[in-house]
């Protein structure tokens, strides 16, 4: 693309009132961007409203420091992977977006861009999971990956990073994408900061992923609106925990809409992050267990040599050592507190404490917030 070409996208995806829909329908009037700007009021009002021709005759403000800031961006290409912008046409555009009634004109990308997205399926759920939340969307992730899948989350606090670190863990294949994330920011900016590392490794294996400009600030606006984007590349929307109102839930509805599989897993009754899962289930959700569940859903026959789904996921054949420790199994799975946990095994508080404190140590226990414990899967 040449800086006429990218000045001519930068300009019409930036021109106010003017949308992704309306811009589709004015390069397929007239064939491309450049082609828009030359063309007089009297034609544009052909296919737009007076107010939107008369906006796309002016040029936006930015214009000049977006195409230089998005120039130097494209020529700085890493020694460990590249920076691209995909278009509306381009054959590196994924054709699942294009199923989207308002697919982006652009998307700026970084990563391995001379592999593809494959099989996909996303992963998604709550900023503040519980300690079990957070191992099993790890635990998806890596089993899923291995099995061939693109595992696409948002780079989020919570689940969305368990996923993608689960899933750089397991992937294998040098075609596809081990892990996608699609961001609500520009690209030249890593939100939250804690996962900068996380982006970087996601660049070594996958694609980072935002149709927004380069400089965009993390605006909450810009979150729920990209989450469609994280539906339409899936083959299904896997939720790990949500509350009630939740983004995840957003994107699941997203994924309906586009006749996407919607998987949920199901957790504590007493656990506000499991209340969402548990109300997708109700209408029709896959309760899923297992990764075996989401490729079943999903049609897809999992590689025989992978056995991470039973060695992983399966938390009732934990066969690590912790596994045998009496106050493992009078905690279950299920979130609870000091006082109820002392009256089931019956230990004083200072010995009780101990062996909570031993096993926290050694990642068979969680800590929840309340003063809530809760046992994790260690096999």
């Amino acid at each position: 693309m040449d800086k006429d070409e990218l000045r001519a996208w930068l300009r019409l995806s930036m021109t106010d009132g003017v949308g992704n829909e309306t811009a589709r329908q004015l390069l397929s009037c007239f064939g491309s961007p450049q082609a828009v700007f030359e063309h007089t009021e009297t034609s544009l009002c052909q296919v737009v409203t007076p107010q939107q021709a008369q906006a796309l005759l002016k040029v936006p403000n930015a214009l000049a420091v977006q195409c230089v800031r998005t120039h130097q961006w494209l020529m700085h290409q890493p020694d460990t992977h590249a920076h691209a912008l995909w278009t509306l046409g381009d054959p590196n555009y994924p054709a699942e977006l294009l199923q989207l009634a308002d697919p982006p004109l652009m998307l700026y990308v970084a990563g391995q861009t001379a592999r593809t997205l494959g099989n996909a399926v996303a992963i998604v759920g709550s900023r503040n999971p519980t300690p079990q939340g957070a191992q099993t969307a790890e635990q998806f992730g890596e089993a899923l990956s291995a099995a061939g899948l693109c595992v696409v989350s948002g780079l989020a606090l919570g689940v969305d990073g368990a996923a993608h670190k689960g899933a750089l863990r397991g992937g294998t294949t040098h075609t596809h994408w081990h892990t996608a994330a699609v961001v609500g920011t520009g690209l030249d900016r890593v939100y939250p900061r804690q996962h900068h590392t996380l982006a970087e490794q996601i660049a070594l294996q996958g694609l980072l992923m935002s149709e927004y400009h380069l400089g965009t600030a993390p605006l909450a606006h810009n979150f729920p609106k990209r989450n469609r984007l994280i539906a339409a590349l899936g083959l299904g929307t896997l939720v790990v925990e949500a509350a009630l109102k939740s983004g995840s839930l957003i994107t699941a509805n997203m994924a309906l809409e586009l006749n996407r599989e919607v998987l949920a897993i199901p957790g504590s009754i007493h656990a506000t992050q499991s209340h969402g899962c548990h109300a997708l289930i109700r209408q029709g959700a896959k309760l899923v267990e297992t990764a075996h569940d989401v490729l079943e859903e999903l049609q897809l026959t999992p590689p025989p040599q992978i056995n991470l789904f039973a060695d992983a996921l399966e938390a009732d054949d934990v066969t690590a050592p912790d596994a045998t420790h009496p106050l493992l199994t009078h905690m279950g799975f299920a979130p609870v507190s000091l006082d109820a946990l002392q009256g089931r095994c019956g230990l004083d508080t200072a010995t009780l404490q101990a062996q909570l404190l031993t096993l926290e140590l050694d990642g068979a226990v969680g800590r929840l917030p309340g003063g809530l414990f809760q046992r994790l899967a260690t096999g």
